[in-house]
């Protein structure tokens, strides 16, 4: 292991979360874990597993310092891995009386912050005064329940130093897990907002009972809308076609772990915003997500119709049946 990373945090308790303490704790033998809930602290101290999300992967309990203190945490961690739902991270922040300027901080959320419709990495460096060089990102086609599997993934870390990025991919790389860097940090999260955007498309596709002919079409089009954006978004020389963008997009509009898929595809069925939240009874980014980057999107006028589809649907209570059918007549 890099001795550049000695102390590490993991900093939320979901599926994503646990998948990525089981990896990195495999190297480091020992890492700090703040969870909101003491609760659920205590749960995981008597099972040996995360209580709540992917119960079958155990852990060696002497290798974890939890916590339900974020402050704790910070002060005597000096690598931070966010992996909270994006809606929840100002919460979590707001505790925060620790400067993190010093600190690495590493986003593994797929997400936008709400309200403020900045990709984490942004939100850190305007907020918290956290140089480009201390933050990174982690993305990729990376269902947390294959990672707990151990089924093969292939994770990039983005970070504008690269040095850095490499000695982070340390961390994670093992038989199962393949890892390549890049400093395109906010292109790979901007795509990992919009992956989840088009995953609900996708799902909402599905439950009207579009076949996979029109899914493909769907997809080929939302690659082309992806890279519109990004151009725009953040101007730079990337490939869209290389797994951080359009493999994350695949496994997330085509994955039954998908749950903004799964969260689409109830849509798609009759179920109203609030039935399907409130079944699923877990975050789908990707609500979050369509809002923000229509708001964004008002600044720069992209051409992104499956965008406008999935926002009318979500925040206009357009019907399903008829947005979409729209849409077919203008995709290509």
């Amino acid at each position: 292991m890099s001795s550049t990373f000695n102390k590490i945090a993991i900093i939320g308790g979901g599926s994503w979360a646990t998948a990525i303490a089981k990896i990195v704790v495999e190297h480091t033998r020992h890492i700090g874990w703040y969870m909101r809930r003491e609760d659920r602290i205590e749960d995981f101290k008597e099972l040996g597993h995360n209580p709540a999300y992917l119960t079958s992967v155990h852990f060696n309990l002497d290798e974890i310092a939890f916590s339900s203190d974020i402050n704790y945490i910070a002060q005597n961690y000096d690598t931070l891995i966010f992996v909270t739902p994006s809606p929840y991270l100002k919460a979590h922040l707001r505790k925060l009386r620790t400067d993190l300027r010093e600190k690495f901080i590493v986003t593994a959320i797929k997400g936008i912050v709400p309200d403020e419709n900045m990709v984490c990495s942004e939100y850190f460096h305007e907020v918290y005064d956290v140089p480009f060089s201390n933050i990174a990102c982690i993305g990729g086609p990376s269902h947390a329940e294959e990672v707990a599997l151990e089924r093969l993934s292939y994770l990039t870390i983005g970070c504008a130093d690269t040095a850095k990025a490499e000695s982070f991919t340390q961390l994670l790389s093992s038989p199962f897990i393949k890892t390549s860097i890049s400093t395109d940090v906010t292109g790979i999260e901007y795509s990992s907002v919009l992956k989840n955007v088009y995953a609900i498309a996708s799902g909402i596709c599905n439950g009207l009972k579009y076949g996979d002919n029109f899914q493909a079409v769907l997809i080929s089009n939302a690659v082309r809308e992806m890279s519109r954006f990004l151009q725009a978004i953040s101007p730079a020389e990337r490939n869209v076609n290389d797994s951080v963008y359009i493999g994350d997009l695949l496994v997330t509009s085509y994955s039954n772990f998908s749950r903004n898929r799964v969260f689409g595809t109830m849509i798609g069925k009759g179920y109203s915003v609030k039935a399907a939240q409130i079944e699923m009874e877990m975050v789908a980014e990707g609500y979050f997500g369509t809002k923000c980057i229509k708001e964004i999107n008002r600044r720069i006028q992209v051409d992104m119709p499956i965008l406008d589809a999935v926002h009318a649907i979500l925040y206009e209570r357009r019907m399903p049946q008829s947005t979409i059918r729209q849409l077919t007549r203008i995709l290509r």
